[in-house]
């Protein structure tokens, strides 16, 4: 049997941190675990050269930073509860 690769794992990997991240009732952990997913899929995508995987992730991750963003900053507006 062949030995399974660096990069083969990272695509493994990054499978189980989507379909993990899909499973989360907290947004901000679906957020921060699907965008360690879709990093290690664009990874895995430049070192397979699957461009479309690549780029598709590349934006999901995007995505997902923005979203993280708006959460953590209206986090910081809302005033804490005396």
């Amino acid at each position: 049997m062949e030995a399974v690769n660096t990069i083969e794992i990272i695509g493994y990997f990054a499978s189980v941190m989507v379909a993990v991240s899909l499973m989360m009732k907290n947004i901000i952990w679906l957020r921060w675990l699907n965008f360690v997913g879709c990093t290690l899929f664009v990874v895995y995508g430049v070192f397979i050269s699957a461009w479309p995987v690549a780029g598709m992730n590349a934006f999901v991750a995007c995505i997902n930073i923005y979203h993280l963003t708006k959460i953590y900053r209206a986090k910081a507006n809302t005033p804490a509860a005396a």
